[in-house]
């Protein structure tokens, strides 16, 4: 009875200093991601997609992929500015875990098991811009899938930073049927070789 009593304080325990943990790094992330639209632009941009696609008539369906582009350039822009504006915190505060789950203190005890969550986004950054100029001269059909794709990675590193690989896996699957290794797939080459280089070393 004393071994399952000690077995539950130290699993509440590492609970408890788990939890403090992520809070402060969503308190982080929330608090640069305040000074801007990305949320919203990413979510309007997605349904954009959507729509156009299940658009039957041509015309309209030329005429929607038109309306996004502002969408497209706005969405670019701000989260060049956020990318740009999170580079400026403390290296040890943006550092990310390898580990699958997040354990306490997981930086400390293995810091070569971590990356930069300041260089990933700004891979991601570099990726949703050249998504957006469209650089391979992509259909818009094949545009909205690469670049999708380039929103729901960065979406995946910003859970990954908050909480752990495994609950940012999880939530890309539950919310969008999508797992961590079609994200990686469909993004551009470019983009794919960065962050694989980042967050495999």
């Amino acid at each position: 009875m004393d071994t399952l009593i000690l077995a539950a304080l130290i699993a509440a325990g590492l609970y408890a200093l788990n939890a403090r943990e992520q809070r402060r790094r969503i308190a982080l992330l929330g608090r640069h991601l305040s000074n801007y639209q990305i949320e919203k632009l990413m979510e309007n941009l997605l349904e954009g997609y959507l729509r156009a696609l299940g658009e039957k008539d041509e015309a309209r369906r030329e005429q929607i992929w038109q309306l996004l582009i502002t969408t497209e350039q706005q969405l670019a822009e701000q989260f060049q500015r956020f990318s740009a504006d999170f580079s400026k915190v403390e290296p040890q505060r943006a550092r990310v875990s390898r580990l699958p789950v997040a354990l306490p203190f997981a930086l400390q005890l293995f810091p070569g098991a971590s990356f930069d969550l300041r260089q990933a986004l700004a891979i991601h950054a570099q990726g949703i811009a050249r998504g957006v100029r469209n650089e391979s001269g992509l259909s818009a059909r094949d545009k909205a899938y690469t670049l999708t794709a380039e929103l729901l990675l960065m979406q995946h590193t910003c859970h990954w930073f908050c909480k752990s690989k495994a609950i940012a896996s999880a939530r890309m699957l539950a919310r969008h049927r999508t797992p961590h290794a079609q994200l990686v797939d469909s993004v551009s080459p470019e983009t794919r070789r960065a962050y694989r280089a980042l967050v495999e070393a």
